[in-house]
């Protein structure tokens, strides 16, 4: 008697904690003796396992990716609110500022005092990405010799 274990009930013996299948062609007898298949078969119904495995495994990182797709969606969702809000906190101080300011002196000149601020910071923030910008070599020096010596290292294994 020989079990009915096929390729499409590997997928569950894939899972943790999920029975482990009864092996094929052997049977639930131990005085039946030895497998009956030949090796035509078992190397069919190793090649079958092997595919469903793999398509178990595809089919796990496609789950998995999905999930880590939708958290990060989330998270940036959030970071995106997060910059609104940080927009609005700078807007409002700004007002709050200006008002401050107009506690002294007249409102449109609380107002030209933190806009040149706000313009001040924005100078600053400029040359600093700028300068950043020059700084960085995309040339990836480090990338090209490496990849210059696995070809050279590829040449040699030709030969």
């Amino acid at each position: 008697m020989t079990s009915s274990y096929t390729p499409e009930t590997a997928a569950g013996a894939a899972m943790p904690g999920a029975p482990v299948p009864p092996q094929r062609g052997l049977s639930d007898d131990p005085s039946a003796g030895e497998d009956t298949r030949t090796l035509g078969a078992i190397v069919g119904d190793i090649s079958a396992d092997v595919s469903a495995l793999m398509r178990q495994e595809v089919q796990l990182a496609k789950t998995e990716l999905k999930q880590e797709a939708s958290r990060l969606g989330k998270g940036a969702g959030m970071l995106g609110g997060a910059g609104f809000a940080g927009y609005m906190t700078a807007l409002f101080l700004s007002l709050t500022l200006t008002f401050v300011l107009d506690i002294w002196l007249p409102l449109w000149a609380g107002a030209l005092i933190t806009a040149a601020v706000w313009g001040i910071a924005a100078a600053v923030l400029a040359m600093t990405g700028r300068k950043k910008l020059q700084e960085a070599n995309p040339d990836l020096p480090e990338t090209r010799q490496t990849l210059k010596e696995d070809v050279q290292w590829a040449k040699a294994q030709k030969n």
